[in-house]
């Protein structure tokens, strides 16, 4: 009998993540939170460069007024990936006010926790979270984990069975433990 429930635990938890991969909600929220990728010498790479196309799209849209830039720096970088993130859309045009930098967080788990002290002194608590589609389980679960209450609109990039398959086991660990735990042994 355990043994079945771990099964269908595990069965249940790829099917969530695989189902999320197509969730995508534009309503209305306190900030657009993008989540930061590799960026080379402040050029955003293509993956942070969709991210951050789509949050402007979401911008634009006027689902917030905000938006947030996550991401920290590599070792030898010049640069930090919310940094490299605030001067594209700046350079796309959207008004210095309207953006926020948060560069403290080297993981999607600490990222969204920095993100999470620095708006809700401010009030702000409900999110739409913007990376890769296949993040969009285990981001909502960080975000409530940190206190967010959030929806994600993910880019438009494709998804393989291997990154599913990776945040599968993410998820099945991170719901158990606690996503900040898991930091440590897949980021």
């Amino acid at each position: 009998m355990g043994l079945a429930l771990v099964i269908v635990y595990f069965v249940a938890t790829f099917f969530q993540v695989w189902m999320a991969t197509r969730w995508d909600d534009r309503e209305p929220s306190d900030a657009i939170v993008v989540l930061g990728a590799a960026q080379y010498n402040g050029t955003p790479s293509p993956a942070l460069r969709g991210r951050l196309d789509h949050a402007y799209d979401l911008w634009e849209a006027k689902i917030s007024q905000l938006v947030v830039l996550t991401g920290s720096k590599q070792s030898g970088d010049r640069f930090t990936e919310a940094y490299a993130g605030f001067q594209y859309l700046l350079d796309r045009g959207i008004p210095e006010p309207s953006l926020l930098v948060v560069d403290d967080g080297t993981s999607t788990w600490e990222s969204v926790a920095a993100t999470a002290r620095v708006l809700r002194p401010r009030g702000l608590t409900n999110v739409t979270l913007v990376s890769d589609p296949f993040h969009s389980f285990r981001l909502v679960g960080i975000a409530d984990e940190a206190g967010l209450t959030a929806e994600v609109s993910p880019t438009d990039a494709s998804v393989t069975i291997g990154q599913v398959a990776r945040e599968w086991m993410i998820v099945s660990v991170g719901r158990i433990v606690g996503y900040q735990r898991v930091v440590r042994w897949f980021e």
